[in-house]
C-alpha cells in the first residue's frame, strides 16, 4: 500500500514544489494564473495588514464605526460567491475575473478620496464582493484547466497565495513603519497595482472550457433542465456544515492572539510567530497533504480528522491558562502548528468535496454557493470567538472543539452518503474517483 501511494505521488508530482510550480497541471495558462494569484494575494496581504490602521488614522473612523464598517461589508461580500457562480455559467470566466480585478482597482482608488462612513461602506462592500467573486472564479478556472489534477493545482495555488500574503505583509510593514498619510496612500496604490498586474496576466490566458459551460450556454442562455444548487437540499446541507469546518481561520487569526494576551502568561511578542508558522507550513506542506487526500472519499474521511484536530487545539488552549510563561508559550506554539494542520486538511477537503458533490452541468453555480461557507465564517467566526468562546473561558474552548468534532462526523456521513448514491446525484463519473469532475 505504501509503495502504491508513493508511486502515485511520484507520477503526479515530480514531487518538488518548485518543479510543480514550473510545470503545473494545466500547462502555461495555469502557470500564468498562479502568478496572477501570487500578485493578487500580495496586494491582499498589504491590505489585510494596513486596512484597520488606514481607516483609523487616515479615514478618521472610531472603533465602533470601524467594526460596523468591516462587519457590514463582510456580510455583503458573501453575495460575491453565488453571484460569480451564476455569471460563470453564462459568461467567460476569464472576462469575469478581469472584471473583478478592475472593480477592486476602482474601489481602492475611491478609498483614497473617501473618508466618511456612509461613503466608505458601499465602496468597501463592493471590494469585498469582488474579492469573494474572484476567489470563486479562480476555483472554477482550476476545475476546468487542470482536469483530473485540479486538487494538485489547488494546492499549488494555496502555496503561491500564502507566499503572496507574506510578501504583502512585509511590504505593509515598511509603510506602517513610516506612518505618514502619504505612506498609507502608497500602500493602497500598491494594492491597486497588484490587481492591475493580475488582470493583465489573466488577459494573457485562454478561456478554459468546462462541461457546465457548454450545458449552460448552448445558445447564450441557461437550459431549463440545469439543476439549481438552491433546490439541492443535500448540497445545501454540505455547505451549511462546511461553515464550522472553516473555523480554523478565525481560531488562528482571532482566537489565538486574544487568548494569549488575555488568559496566558506567554509573552505578547509571540503573536507574530503564529502567522509565520502558518505561512511556512502551508507553503511547504500543502502540496503533500493534498496528494494524500485528493480523492472524494478520502476527503470525506479526512473531515472527521479535521474535527479531532480542532478538538485537540481547543483542549490545549483550555489548559494553557495555568502554566508558566514557558509552558504557555510552548502550548500556544503547538496549537499554532495543530490549527495549521487542520487548515491544510480543510483547504483540500472543502475544495475536493465542493467539486465532487456538484453536478458537472451546473458546477459553476454550485461552486458559487459552496464559496459562501468561507464568507459566512469570516463574518460570524470572529463574533463567535470574541462574544462566546473566549468570554466563557476554558469551558468555551472545550465546547467549541466538541461541537466542531461532532459536526465533522455528521459532515463525513453526509458526504459519504451522497458519494455512494452514484454519478446521478453527484455528477462524478463512477469510474474516475480521483476526478473532482479549485
Amino acid at each position: 500500500m505504501r509503495r502504491s501511494m508513493g508511486g502515485r505521488e511520484s507520477r503526479r508530482g515530480k514531487t518538488g514544489l518548485l518543479a510543480q510550480l514550473r510545470r503545473p497541471p494545466g500547462g502555461g495558462d495555469a502557470r500564468t494564473m498562479l502568478l496572477a494569484q501570487f500578485l493578487d494575494r500580495t496586494g491582499s496581504g498589504v491590505w489585510s495588514a494596513s486596512s484597520v490602521l488606514y481607516f483609523t488614522f487616515v479615514a478618521g473612523l472610531d472603533a465602533g464605526r470601524l467594526g460596523l464598517l468591516l462587519s457590514a461589508a463582510g456580510v455583503m461580500g458573501i453575495a460575491g460567491s453565488p453571484l460569480a457562480g451564476r455569471l460563470a455559467g453564462r459568461f467567460p470566466v476569464r472576462s469575469l475575473l478581469i472584471g473583478c480585478h478592475l472593480l477592486r482597482i476602482v474601489t481602492l482608488c475611491l478609498m483614497l478620496v473617501c473618508t466618511g462612513f456612509e461613503v466608505l461602506l458601499p465602496v468597501v462592500a463592493a471590494t469585498y464582493v469582488a474579492d469573494r467573486a474572484a476567489k470563486t472564479l479562480e476555483m472554477l478556472f482550476a476545475t476546468r484547466v487542470a482536469g483530473e489534477r485540479c486538487s494538485t493545482y489547488r494546492a499549488l495555488s494555496r502555496s503561491a497565495a500564502n507566499a503572496g500574503y507574506a510578501l504583502g505583509a512585509g511590504i505593509s510593514a515598511i509603510g506602517l513603519a513610516v506612518g505618514t498619510h502619504g505612506a498609507y496612500h502608497a500602500l493602497i496604490l500598491c494594492d491597486a497595482l497588484s490587481f492591475l498586474a493580475a488582470a493583465v496576466l489573466v488577459w494573457r490566458t485562454r478561456e478554459p472550457r468546462g462541461p457546465e459551460h457548454a450545458a449552460a450556454r448552448p445558445d447564450g442562455a441557461a437550459t431549463a433542465g440545469t439543476p439549481s444548487p438552491w433546490r439541492d437540499r443535500g448540497y445545501l446541507l454540505f455547505v451549511l456544515l462546511d461553515v464550522p469546518m472553516n473555523l480554523d481561520d478565525s481560531i488562528l487569526n482571532v482566537g489565538l492572539p486574544l487568548w494569549l494576551v488575555g488568559h496566558t502568561a506567554a509573552p505578547h511578542a509571540l503573536v507574530p510567530a503564529f502567522l509565520v508558522i502558518n505561512t511556512v507550513l502551508v507553503v511547504v506542506l500543502q502540496i503533500h497533504v493534498s496528494a494524500r487526500i485528493e480523492e472524494p472519499r478520502r476527503a470525506a474521511a479526512a473531515v472527521a480528522l479535521y474535527g479531532l484536530t480542532v478538538l485537540a487545539c481547543c483542549a490545549l488552549l483550555a489548559i494553557a491558562t495555568g502554566g508558566s510563561a514557558w509552558t504557555a508559550s510552548i502550548a500556544m506554539l503547538v496549537v499554532a502548528v495543530l490549527i495549521t494542520s487542520a487548515e491544510l486538511m480543510r483547504s483540500t477537503t472543502s475544495w475536493e468535496l465542493a467539486v465532487s458533490l456538484a453536478p458537472q452541468e451546473a458546477r459553476a453555480a454550485y461552486l458559487g454557493v459552496a464559496g459562501m461557507s468561507q464568507g459566512v465564517q469570516k463574518s460570524a467566526g470572529p463574533l463567535l470567538l470574541t462574544g462566546a468562546v473566549t468570554a466563557a473561558g476554558p469551558v468555551g474552548w472545550l465546547a467549541l472543539g466538541a461541537a466542531v468534532a461532532g459536526l465533522s462526523a455528521v459532515q463525513r456521513r453526509v458526504c459519504l452518503r451522497r458519494l455512494a448514491s452514484g454519478p446521478a446525484a453527484t455528477g462524478v463519473p463512477a469510474t474516475s474517483p480521483a476526478t473532482p469532475a479549485t
